[in-house]
């Protein structure tokens, strides 16, 4: 079975608003300085989501107020980009 999306609405949402990262890498620690270096002191929540069968990589919620799309992208491609964060949802 193929599922094709073929939806080009946009994302409706008003802004300012809450917004959570799901964030995926090894170490929470290293994760935690990850976050910091990205949005600085920025109010927000960090906290931990999942952790791999293995135990090789874990996830943590990142929840902060977003004020417009564009700072809702920085943040997205600027958590993707770090050395230490492996994925981001």
């Amino acid at each position: 079975m193929e599922i094709i999306n073929d939806s080009t609405e946009k994302l409706q949402l008003e802004y300012p608003c809450n917004w959570t990262y799901k964030i995926i890498g090894k170490e929470r620690e290293v994760l935690e300085q990850a976050v910091r270096d990205v949005i600085c002191e920025r109010t927000h929540t960090l906290e931990h989501s999942n952790q791999s069968c293995s135990g090789t990589y874990l996830s943590m919620n990142l929840d902060l107020l977003v004020h417009n799309e564009e700072d809702r992208n920085f943040i997205y491609e600027a958590l993707k980009a770090h050395q230490n964060i492996k994925m981001v949802l």
